[in-house]
């Protein structure tokens, strides 16, 4: 089974806490690292956590409020300084590329990797990266400013081999290969084996979305159908509900019902105001609309598969 898991690195909207540091989090699939915003502090706290910020070989950035990027340029520099020659890619607002190379200019400095820009779409939803492994699409979220989710979802896996099968048919080694990508297998007296007696069908397949900064709105229903474990901000609890409306952003009700007209497995809820020392009572809000929400928390390491 390939790992999918997501790592929070800061849950606090706006302006950091003492306890809690502003948006990003660290998702591993089939160790592919992807860091999603990238808010003041996530070096450290990518350091504190132990986590290899050199294997991260894409950036997302969801908007241009300093919650979600203020950390990337130190985190750039970091990399740069300690000696990192693979490319990496980030993906943002087209206009994160002038702040970035603004600041490289005056600060006369270059780059010893390749940094890769992709502007997003922000009036459309698209396909902005895919490998063998993984497909990421944008979410068109409802901010002040333009604003984009991600949507993670894990490509077809090979089929699992039954060792006893193998045994049992005499699978030759170089068939193998062929089997778990769901061929059939032939024997040399011309028997045709079904693929289905041999593996023990396909792997199950996960996803994660993340939206950032977005108010209430239903057009983000339907492309975060049923995914495994959704991540939508709640900033508010559901008596500051002209608050949320006045500065595009959700309450935690909101979030809940969001999932359950999207029919997701799990949602997690992040994003809180600086006012809440205590989440318990955010949680036990959305959980009263969603049963199955989970608490954003930093640290934390959510594995999909286990969460379902």
């Amino acid at each position: 089974m390939q790992k999918f898991e997501v790592t929070i690195l800061g849950c606090s909207s706006a302006t950091p806490t003492s306890k809690r540091n502003p948006s990003a989090q660290l998702i591993n699939i089939a160790d592919r690292y992807f860091l999603v915003d990238c808010g003041e502090g996530t070096q450290m706290q990518l350091r504190r956590y132990k986590i290899k910020f050199q294997r991260i070989g894409h950036i997302f950035i969801s908007h241009m409020h300093g919650d979600h990027y203020y950390g990337l340029m130190g985190l750039l520099s970091s990399m740069h300084l300690l000696g990192r020659s693979a490319d990496l890619h980030l993906y943002g607002p087209p206009v994160l590329k002038e702040i970035i190379d603004m600041q490289y200019k005056h600060s006369e400095t270059r780059l010893h990797y390749n940094l890769i820009f992709h502007p997003l779409q922000q009036d459309s939803a698209d396909l902005i990266f895919e490998d063998e492994k993984v497909t990421v699409h944008t979410i068109i979220l409802n901010h002040r400013i333009p604003c984009t989710g991600f949507l993670f979802r894990e490509k077809d896996k090979p089929r699992k081999i039954s060792r006893e099968k193998i045994t049992e048919f005499k699978i030759p080694y170089s068939e193998l290969n062929n089997i778990k990508l769901g061929g059939d297998y032939v024997t040399k007296d011309g028997l045709t084996i079904p693929n289905e007696r041999i593996t023990g069908g396909p792997m199950p397949l996960f996803s994660y979305a993340y939206c950032s900064d977005t108010c209430y709105d239903e057009k983000v229903i339907e492309q975060v159908k049923q995914v495994d474990l959704l991540y939508h901000e709640a900033t508010f609890m559901d008596d500051m509900e002209g608050r949320a409306k006045e500065t595009f952003h959700s309450t935690t009700k909101q979030a809940a019902l969001v999932a359950v007209r999207a029919k997701v497995k799990k949602l997690m809820i992040g994003h809180y105001s600086a006012r809440y020392s205590d989440l318990q009572p955010m949680l036990e809000e959305a959980q009263s609309v969603f049963s199955n929400t989970v608490l954003a928390l930093e640290g934390e390491k959510y594995n999909i598969e286990a969460l379902n």
